[in-house]
């Protein structure tokens, strides 16, 4: 009887528990979307933002874009490739490939042309005109711009764990190619490193 009475309150007791962790109210505030949160100590988008920025700085500023003007008259037109995760977590490089897109095109000193996944749609898109459009806005064949130079890059971590504290160290490596002559115009390298404290309790 006794033993009954006692799973019965524990019973009740657990109930109540999870009745109230149902009504748990949530509360969300609103923030800058430039300011910096991190929350898990992982690759997240002020980090994205930040890499790309300084990375393009670096990029603009070398010899080959002298170099290039000089010998050709004009600005080099630039493509953003394939930027490869290679680290031990989830990372959207696409967001990070965008970042590295709108840094190079606000800077103004380079032209640049759409990805191929994008010239592809546009493509599909003169073909539609050349079959509907009127032949004075209808859009020419043969007529875009050839990229000079390909960013392509990666992203690799490296993290040490021990007692609740954790290091994780990105290296975000970026290279310039020509693309007529396979010619590497430049290296770049951008570093992080993050010291993550957990508590033993999860709190």
């Amino acid at each position: 009887m006794f033993e009954n009475t006692v799973w019965k309150k524990m019973l009740i007791v657990l109930a109540a528990g999870l009745i109230l962790a149902g009504c748990a109210s949530v509360k969300v505030d609103r923030m800058a979307v430039d300011e910096t949160v991190d929350l898990s100590g992982r690759w997240n988008d002020t980090d994205s933002r930040l890499v790309s920025e300084a990375m393009i700085g670096d990029v603009l500023s070398r010899p080959w874009i002298d170099r290039y003007r000089a010998g050709k008259g004009k600005d080099p037109v630039v493509i953003v490739g394939s930027v490869r995760n290679r680290s031990d977590e989830h990372i959207n490089t696409q967001t990070f490939v965008k970042d590295l897109e709108r840094a190079l095109i606000n800077a103004g000193e380079v032209e640049f042309v759409a990805s191929s996944a994008q010239r592809g749609e546009v493509r599909e898109e003169r073909k539609d005109q050349a079959a509907n459009a009127s032949e004075a806005t209808a859009k020419a064949e043969g007529e875009e711009l050839g990229a000079d130079f390909m960013l392509q890059g990666s992203i690799n971590t490296i993290s040490d764990r021990v007692e609740g504290k954790e290091v994780k160290y990105y290296q975000v490596n970026l290279e310039l190619i020509d693309i007529q002559s396979q010619r590497k115009a430049w290296i770049g390298e951008k570093k992080i490193k993050k010291l993550v404290k957990r508590s033993r309790f999860g709190f």
